[in-house]
């Protein structure tokens, strides 16, 4: 079992920056892939960012440029640092784990909000 605990949502105008953060905790050493994915009012659940445990980032292309993800193995962490923040990329933002069986794990979500 793994649990995943987001924050660092908040509000922010366009064009400003907001890190996310992602805390795991139990079998954290099974632990391959760690993702970000992102959910607006409306629209499905899409990944944002994934990386691997042995690095070689993905973004998504609407987020290319402006994300980084990033992660400490050491204290079991995710990070998202999301910089030019637009409009359209109000959501709610989840944190993912999938472990070494595949099985996937999610956080609670955090709501990030960018005014225009």
């Amino acid at each position: 079992q793994v649990q995943l605990v987001e924050s660092g949502g908040g509000l922010v105008q366009a064009g400003g920056s907001l890190r996310l953060s992602c805390a795991a905790s139990g079998s954290v050493s099974s632990i391959n892939d760690m993702n970000w994915y992102r959910q607006a009012p409306g629209k499905q659940r899409e990944l944002v960012a994934h990386i691997p445990r042995g690095g070689g980032e993905y973004y998504s292309d609407s987020v290319k440029g402006r994300f980084t993800v990033s992660r400490d193995t050491a204290k079991s962490a995710v990070y998202l640092q999301m910089n030019s923040l637009k409009p359209e990329d109000t959501a709610v933002y989840y944190c993912n784990a999938v472990v070494a069986n595949w099985r996937s794990y999610w956080g609670q979500g955090t709501q990030v909000t960018v005014s225009s």
